[in-house]
């Protein structure tokens, strides 16, 4: 997209990035909390679509006002909102607020139209359009840029009409993918689980909003509004809970591979809460598993000796893509890549995070724990 700001703008922050760190924006200066950046779709001047008569701005805005009040209750999270009334957000702005948090997590709520009595949830990461279907998701979503002044000069050679104006879209975002993709699987079982909603699965697109971001980050469509039974629940106080319990466990899930320390945190506060922590009875071996810890990734080629990642041995370096991915650990236990990625916190990587590879291929966290064990 923005075709000529694209290459100038990629081409500046690479340098940036690069004259001051041999890291990647992945790993920012330590921090002990753990910020979630909420994003309620349009508002204002844009409604959003409303199918059914149900105004889109309205019930993201609710849905995103109650996971941020559930959030809150835990220590060591800090929510961020790109809006908390009716008020109209440039892309860019919603973009610049999560990057000047330093987030975490950046999580943006929608609901879905459509001319058929389409139904379900999706959650979207940042990529290219795979089928005609996203594309036209993306141009609904990606067409507010004209409601913004300014706008040719914000997105030069940005065409929401146009498939071309999305080449490029992932690079700035490649090295969060895998997290996102995790977050979005999560956000997705959940619906589909507790509350037995139709998945239509994690899909990419290239979407302005999420490619503004530098962290892991997903949108989430929480049902149609022009769906004659969906679009009624998705309006009503009942189905705006649901939707916010549904996303809120699914962050707090995420956690679980993300920052041990917040996990045993919302353990010790909220014993309510179903969370697994490091003193709990859980499975050991999984067959055919491999974990680690991420704590690292870049594009410049590092030697992976002790001085350069804080006294840590035995780093593995492997190069994916454009960038070089740093890990620590190797095991099919569990518990001590839980351990071992504790070690590494402590040793000043607090973003740090377990990943899982099966049969020498990457996969989410998530499904590696439903791997048979040993």
């Amino acid at each position: 997209m923005r075709t000529n700001l694209l290459k100038l703008f990629v081409f500046t922050l690479f340098s940036v990035i690069l004259s001051n760190s041999a890291f990647s924006a992945e790993i920012p200066p330590g921090k002990d909390e753990f910020v979630v950046v909420l994003d309620a779709g349009h508002g204002g001047k844009d409604p959003g679509n409303m199918g059914n008569g149900f105004k889109e701005k309205d019930i993201a805005l609710s849905i995103i006002l109650k996971i941020g009040k559930a959030l809150e209750k835990y220590e060591g999270v800090k929510v961020v909102y790109t809006r908390k009334t009716d008020v109209f957000v440039e892309l860019f702005e919603r973009g610049r607020i999560a990057n000047e948090a330093n987030a975490d997590l950046f999580v943006s709520v929608h609901c879905n139209a459509h001319s058929s009595q389409a139904s379900g949830t999706e959650t979207f990461v940042l990529g290219l359009n795979r089928n005609e279907t996203n594309f036209e998701v993306a141009k609904k979503e990606n067409s507010v840029i004209y409601l913004e002044e300014n706008y040719e000069v914000t997105y030069e050679g940005y065409d929401p009409n146009s498939p071309e104006s999305f080449i490029g879209l992932t690079i700035m975002q490649e090295e969060y993918l895998d997290q996102s993709i995790l977050l979005a699987d999560m956000v997705q079982k959940q619906f589909a689980n507790d509350l037995k909603r139709k998945n239509r699965g994690v899909k990419q697109m290239g979407l302005i909003v999420l490619h503004q971001t530098y962290m892991p980050s997903v949108l989430v469509e929480t049902g149609f509004l022009t769906n004659n039974q969906e679009g009624p629940y998705l309006n009503s106080k009942r189905g705006q809970d649901d939707m916010a319990r549904a996303i809120t466990n699914a962050i707090v899930e995420y956690s679980n591979t993300i920052n041990l320390n917040l996990l045993e945190s919302i353990a010790r506060d909220h014993p309510e809460t179903e969370v697994v922590t490091k003193d709990a009875p859980v499975p050991q071996i999984y067959r055919d598993v491999t974990f680690k810890v991420q704590i690292a990734a870049g594009s410049k080629k590092l030697d992976t000796k002790p001085y350069n990642f804080k006294g840590l041995r035995n780093i593995e370096r492997i190069k994916e893509g454009r960038l070089f991915k740093y890990y620590y650990g190797e095991t099919s236990d569990y518990l001590k890549i839980q351990q071992l990625h504790q070690e590494v916190i402590k040793k000043g990587y607090p973003d740090s995070y377990i990943v899982a590879f099966k049969n020498d291929r990457k996969i989410t966290v998530n499904d590696a724990l439903k791997s048979k064990l040993k």
